[in-house]
């Protein structure tokens, strides 16, 4: 058997953290597994897809590493659908329903004030058939539901263990809307079943659907796949994030400068019993998924954990990794090695490049060191020149710890914090450096 899986979003708006994570997790075992990944385009609510929305999913997966095997639309493949709605109707298994919303609305208001679960009653299944006339003549349209066997469905879950679904516990699904479009529920199973899919990760909100989906299989004559459901995702003080997707969406987190990896490698262990850490290849994270470490417990994401995290991995990355993106900021490596420690963001380097090769004005808090300062800055820096400056100066005005550092630190960089200036003194030059301690603009 080759593991298969597949992503299946809906291109109806962008994608976010939330469902990232299942694209992710999905693809780890895939790669980890030697075996698919494939991406699902599930563009059957042809009002709401987009082209854009697909173009940007797949730009999306592209920037964060994900790449699949292969693709299919669902747009392409209602023949299929078609196929297993009449074979559905042909075994009794789907039925014509004429309720309106609002009536099916009112049956659940009386349910629940007798203290009754709002199930479907399957009212439709008493209809004559002169009966569903009368109500097609009126104008009705039916929607179409799948009859459920009403006895519990047990599977056991890659994460959750042994999970059941009493379907007698559940109203018979709706498949097929009035207005003829197909549903979620049975595309995605069709769609299952012929792409040979062996593996469903999503999220836990979906267990009741599962329960469903296996009797759709089996009625369909295919062979249910395994099923992981994870926990969903969380803001870091508990509360949900669907009011907050738009800027937890990938395309935003791109723009504000956040680096893929970092990304990743926080979603990869998030609802996991492995530390986050920076993991800039995703090889390396495929290699370490494993079932066995993922919790039950809700998954908290901290957008204040994947800043410190992109930070950190900034400051492991080495110049042959970034050197293409740095060219247009014409930083150099012996520049990049300085400084990286002292970024969050990539685009935090030209602050820095600004600082040692550009002008700035100079803080000047002791004007009497600073002199002296500049009167000892030799004609050529090395990586010993910061050391032996300020041990001259030390020795020669008594000066130390932080009233030594920081008079020096604010005249030539205009920062209280920053890179180590042993690295930063030799490039910001002798000529720049003597300007500054002397608190001219240079």
């Amino acid at each position: 058997m080759t593991v298969t899986v597949r992503f299946a979003p809906s291109p109806t708006g962008k994608l976010h953290v939330g469902n990232v994570r299942a694209a992710l997790w999905n693809w780890l075992f895939a790669r980890k597994e030697g075996g698919r990944f494939i991406l699902r385009i599930d563009d059957t609510d042809r009002e709401r897809s987009t082209t854009a929305y697909e173009d940007g999913i797949k730009a999306d997966l592209a920037w964060l590493g994900l790449d699949y095997d292969d693709t299919a639309s669902q747009s392409d493949r209602f023949d299929r659908y078609d196929a297993a709605r009449d074979k559905l109707i042909a075994d009794g298994l789907l039925y014509p329903c004429y309720e309106t919303a609002d009536e099916l609305d009112r049956k659940r208001k009386l349910q629940r004030a007798r203290s009754l679960p709002p199930v479907y009653d399957r009212a439709a299944l008493q209809l004559s058939d002169d009966e569903r006339k009368a109500l097609e003549v009126e104008g009705r349209k039916p929607h179409w539901r799948f009859k459920l066997s009403g006895e519990p469905v047990i599977w056991t879950d890659l994460i959750r263990g042994e999970t059941t679904v009493d379907t007698a516990s559940v109203s018979d699904p709706v498949l097929i809307r009035e207005d003829g479009m197909y549903l979620y529920t049975l595309p995605s199973c069709v769609d299952d079943i012929d792409l040979n899919i062996t593996h469903v990760m999503r999220g836990e909100d979906h267990v009741t659907n599962t329960g469903v989906q296996i009797e759709i299989f089996k009625a369909l004559s295919g062979e249910p796949p395994a099923f992981a459901h994870h926990s969903l995702l969380v803001g870091a003080d508990g509360s949900g994030l669907s009011k907050r997707f738009g800027s937890l969406s990938i395309e935003a987190m791109r723009e504000d400068g956040l680096e893929p990896a970092a990304i990743t490698s926080l979603l990869a262990k998030l609802g996991t019993a492995d530390p986050v850490v920076p993991v800039a290849d995703l090889d390396d994270l495929a290699k370490s998924f494993d079932f066995d470490r993922v919790g039950r417990a809700p998954a908290r994401f901290d957008e204040a954990e994947l800043a410190a995290l992109n930070a950190k991995l900034l400051h492991e990355t080495s110049f042959e990794d970034v050197a293409e993106r740095l060219q247009t900021l014409s930083v150099s490596e012996v520049l990049w090695n300085a400084i990286r420690g002292n970024i969050t963001k990539l685009e935090d380097v030209a602050h820095w490049r600004d600082i040692v090769t550009g002008e700035i004005d100079p803080v000047i808090e002791n004007k009497a060191l600073t002199d002296e300062a500049a009167a000892l800055v030799p004609d050529r820096l090395d990586q010993e020149s910061w050391s032996e400056l300020t041990q001259a100066l030390k020795e020669k005005t008594g000066a130390k710890g932080k009233n030594l550092f920081m008079p020096l630190r604010l005249a030539l960089t205009g920062e209280q914090r920053g890179p180590e200036m042993g690295a930063i003194f030799p490039l910001i030059g002798a000529d720049k450096a003597r300007a500054r301690f002397r608190g001219e603009r240079a």
